[in-house]
């Protein structure tokens, strides 16, 4: 499976630590030592989840090497979506006349985008796809709660687009080697963990030492889920790129790894937490950076609980 071409959006509003003192109580101080989050990005007023994801696609449309017409599946990923009936996949859909394609949509927390990833793959192994778009557009701020002390300040928000082929359109396009996912919802608080439950009180995060630690441990893993099949040790990888949830996950993956700190690309210091397209955006980000024959692993971890990671060969 390959990548054609990346895009990504994220809305120039930014919240600081400061905002948060006179509406949780929390310091700037130990926000950032706690969590590494010193602003966040928010949506407009005009903006949201579907703007966030179209914005994402006219960036990537910029050197998509086909016309977008010739997509024959549209895979809307997210757990924040605007309308679970009319989802992005439609929207998308509609703003840009895909005739003929099949529209779904895929949630499974912050995993979400992975999960998308892994169905776009099905459908390219059954022979019912041959080009793919996947979206992700996460509006957390639309739903969480800023004066929760346990996580109403961790929640950016921003989207990330990336169409695929099952076989190569055009020269040096990087490989999609390998894709796992796993449900973890019989683990520990499982579906308890991160809830998002609009009408009673948003985006909650009950137990956080609870999602840390599993958080911890499952990125790790699903690293290595990607990285044997290919004959690898995760310490071949060139780059890693963990779920933005918090800094301190990724300095306890390097740790676990004894790896550096430059071989793990991040951007959750400027734009907090921005859910399951997290992982994605800072691979968009960073597209221009790899090098040729560069092996990047994406991992992530999600509440209900969830894992999943993918192994991208430059």
């Amino acid at each position: 499976m390959f990548i054609n071409s990346t895009g990504y959006y994220i809305p120039s509003g930014r919240v600081d630590n400061e905002h948060f003192f006179n509406v949780n109580g929390l310091t700037s101080d130990w926000i950032l030592k706690r969590t590494g989050i010193s602003t966040r990005s928010k949506a407009g007023e005009n903006e949201g989840h579907d703007s966030m994801g179209l914005e994402a696609i006219n960036d990537a449309l910029k050197k998509l090497p086909y016309d977008i017409k010739d997509v024959d599946l549209i895979v809307s990923a997210a757990y924040s979506a605007y309308d679970t009936v009319a989802t992005l996949a439609h929207v998308a859909q509609q703003k840009y006349d895909i005739a003929g394609a099949k529209a779904v949509y895929a949630s499974s927390a912050c995993s979400s985008f992975v999960n998308g990833l892994e169905i776009v793959e099905g459908y390219f192994a059954m022979d019912k796809a041959k080009k793919a778009l996947l979206v992700c557009s996460e509006h957390n701020t639309y739903y969480s709660n800023e004066s929760d002390p346990k996580c109403g300040h961790l929640w950016g928000d921003g989207a990330v687009a990336m169409f695929l082929s099952a076989e190569p359109v055009a020269p040096n396009e990087p490989e999609i080697k390998q894709i796992y996912t796993c449900g973890l919802g019989n683990v520990s608080k499982g579906p308890e963990g991160v809830k998002l439950r609009p009408k009673e009180d948003g985006i909650t995060m009950p137990d956080g030492r609870d999602v840390f630690m599993h958080a911890c441990k499952y990125m790790v893993h699903a690293l290595d889920q990607v990285s044997k099949p290919e004959g690898l040790a995760i310490t071949d990888l060139d780059y890693i790129i963990c779920h933005q949830a918090n800094k301190r996950i990724v300095a306890n993956v390097a740790n676990q790894l004894s790896l550096p700190d430059d071989r793990f690309l991040n951007n959750i210091e400027e734009f907090g937490n921005t859910g399951s397209a997290s992982a994605a955006i800072v691979f968009a980000q960073n597209r221009e950076k790899f090098k040729k024959g560069q092996r990047v692993g994406l991992t992530v971890f999600g509440g209900g609980y969830s894992c999943g990671a993918f192994m991208v060969e430059i």
